[in-house]
């Protein structure tokens, strides 16, 4: 393919396999690339095909089986979306149950060969021509995501910050996506989520083609634009161009009228019913959809308004020999979808219609030759009554009369004559050709102009975004800044917020407002310590501090040693309350070191948030009472070490 053919307007590929097959090893395609008056053809690999699409984006890739490039349904599936936006995949050889290459072109008068080159040739003409069905597996409506370009990273200590950034860069792209759909007026629904800072992601499933888009695929620093269309339930087949073939219509009049058309295979193409159009309404409906070959009826003798659509197309009349009962037309439409009754009705007419004449309809089709609409001749037959042989010949006859002219040429011409005339309608066919390259120019000139314009536009546009950058980075630069000073902020209000806390924990200990005790004030603070451990005791110390003198409560004063004590002891407290036993080693260095130690039952203790109180006349009474207990445990002790001395001298005395 040349530098030429890629830089044409309107680019039809033309593809047929040359050799081996899409499903084994290698296979090489004849590809023909035509754009109107030229044609460029090459033999390439599947591979170098896929790259040639995807280079040249062909408006259209032409061929006679699409599964001649795909393996199987999915695999096309996955051709189709990798296909560019603006190229189209076409199958010249009709729908689902496609017809010989051979017979498409000789009825579009196409030259047609056998070579694979030849076929491929025939397929971009046919194509270019606008025959042939669009092969789709997507729907007009399209995904537009706006997500995060990169990842918010496992932390550090400007993490907040660099996440807080590329949420609310998401945002900001999502609502220029947004502003950019409602500018092309384009109909969408927006779903987001919200994340710190901003967005992660915006969901526009907007009702547009991807090209019809104002955005585009991109990525760019801290965010990305992915667009995916729609996924249809299958693989569709859409004619490129609207033609009005041969049809046969089911009517069911009433207050609601409803009618379908079944193509002359007996495929449903269409249906649809309504309370409000008249019969000029439904008779515009139809004659969009086709040209009515048959009109039926469910019921029998027609009725009168069916048979005024009859007379109105001039087509054949059914009817069936009595009444369709429900439960056969129930059966006849159970796989084809419907709204109501009256839609089932005049489904069910035109179907039963169609059982009658498919056979007619297949001896007229074995017996119309390639070059002939079978559409056109089982028209003709069915309306008028005709033999086959009958309506071919007529139409050939038709096709005489194109040529009668050329058929009733004067012979009594000399040769100079005949030159001058061939000359002169050289001259006309030159002059129409120069005056159309006239035209072009100045097209050409106006698309100049307009590219110029838009250059210089783009110019103004680039400077302006370069001073909007400059701008961004500056303010870039001052919002780290801001958010610097913002975050040693907070830091220093977090250290007062917490200095405040403990004020308020000495306010609330001078300010009791206990009605059992609020006349005396006759309370200490108490300060909790959950369990007798180390990093209990932390806890305690970091949460309200611990000091000489306090009254410290053990919820759990069980399971201690002898450094956990010791820990406790370091604190110089007052008196210890605790719930639970002390291990005996605990014991022992609490008692060594004079440390009091009481059970918690003794002293009412009152707990409001995380403060406790406790009566002072009962911290003191179990002091005491410690005070008293510790004199007798030191007598014991001074007791015991007495015995123990008198028994060792003695005991050396002996020896």
């Amino acid at each position: 393919m040349n530098a030429r053919t890629s830089a044409l307007d309107a680019l039809v590929f033309g593809v047929d396999v040359q050799s081996g097959d899409v499903r084994g090893d290698a296979p090489s395609y004849a590809t023909v690339a035509y754009d109107g008056e030229h044609f460029d053809r090459d033999v390439v690999s599947y591979r170098k095909l896929r790259r040639l699409i995807e280079r040249e984006e062909p408006s259209i890739v032409a061929t006679d089986n699409v599964y001649e490039l795909a393996t199987d349904h999915d695999d096309l599936v996955r051709f189709l979306r990798w296909l560019p936006d603006s190229t189209r995949l076409v199958q010249v050889t009709g729908a689902e149950r496609p017809e010989p290459l051979s017979r498409v072109a000789s009825r579009h008068g196409v030259p047609y060969g056998k070579d694979p080159m030849q076929e491929a040739e025939a397929a971009a003409r046919l194509a270019a021509a606008n025959v042939g069905h669009e092969v789709t597996a997507f729907a007009d409506t399209t995904t537009v995501k706006v997500s995060r370009g990169r990842s918010t990273g496992s932390g550090g200590w400007s993490q907040d910050r660099y996440t807080r950034r590329i949420h609310g860069n998401v945002k900001k792209r999502a609502r220029e996506v947004g502003e950019a759909l409602d500018s092309a007026n384009l109909d969408y629904d927006r779903e987001v989520t919200e994340k710190y800072g901003g967005y992660a992601n915006a969901v526009f499933t907007v009702e547009a083609a991807p090209d019809d888009l104002p955005v585009s695929r991109s990525r760019s620093g801290d965010t990305r634009i992915e667009i995916e269309r729609e996924r249809r339930d299958g693989i569709e087949f859409e004619p490129l161009v609207q033609r009005r073939d041969r049809v046969l219509v089911g009517i069911d009049p009433g207050t609601t009228t409803a009618a379908a058309v079944v193509s002359l295979d007996g495929e449903v193409l269409d249906v649809f019913s309504t309370r409000t159009a008249d019969t000029a309404g439904v008779i515009e409906w139809l004659v969009e959809r086709g040209r009515p070959v048959v009109v039926a009826a469910d019921v029998e003798p027609m009725p009168e308004t069916v048979e005024k659509f009859r007379r109105s197309f001039d087509a054949a009349g059914w009817e069936p020999t009595a009444d369709l009962p429900v439960d056969e037309k129930l059966h006849r439409t159970r796989d084809l979808t419907y709204d109501n009754d009256h839609e089932r009705d005049a489904l069910a007419a035109a179907l039963f219609a169609f059982d009658d004449y498919e056979d007619q309809f297949d001896r007229i089709t074995r017996k119309v030759p390639p070059q002939f609409d079978r559409g056109e001749v089982i028209g003709r037959v069915v309306t008028g009554e005709a033999s086959v042989e009958a309506v071919i010949d007529d139409l050939s006859d038709d096709d005489d009369e194109k040529n009668e002219e050329s058929a009733h040429e004067p012979r009594e011409l000399s040769p100079e004559e005949r030159r001058i005339k061939r000359l002169e309608r050289q001259v006309d066919r030159l002059e129409n050709q120069v005056d159309d390259l006239e035209s072009e120019v100045e097209r050409k000139d106006e698309r100049i102009a307009e590219y110029e314009e838009e250059l210089s536009e783009a110019r103004r546009e680039e400077r302006r975004e370069a001073r909007e950058r400059r701008e961004i980075n500056r303010l870039e630069r001052e919002t780290t800044r801001l958010e610097r000073e913002r975050d040693e902020e907070r830091d220093r209000a977090d250290e007062l917020e917490a200095k405040l806390e403990r004020l308020k924990t000495l306010w609330k200990l001078d300010h009791s407002d206990f009605a059992d005790v609020s006349e005396g004030k006759d309370l200490v603070p108490v300060k909790v310590v959950e369990q007798f451990t180390c990093d209990a005791i932390g806890d305690a110390e970091e949460a309200y501090g611990l000091a000489s003198g306090d009254v410290i409560y053990l919820r759990d004063a069980s399971g201690a040693g002898r450094s956990t004590a010791e820990r406790l002891v370091a604190t110089d407290p007052r008196v210890v309350l605790r719930d639970g036993n002390l291990s005996e080693a605990a014991d022992e260095v609490l008692f060594d070191h004079d440390i009091p130690v009481a059970p918690a039952a003794d002293v009412t203790i009152q707990e409001v948030d995380e403060l406790a109180v406790a009566r002072g006349s009962e911290v003191e009474a179990a002091v005491d009472d410690w005070e008293r207990r510790a004199d007798e445990r030191s007598k014991e002790r001074k007791s015991e070490m007495v015995d123990q001395i008198i028994s060792e001298h003695r005991a050396e005395g002996g020896d």
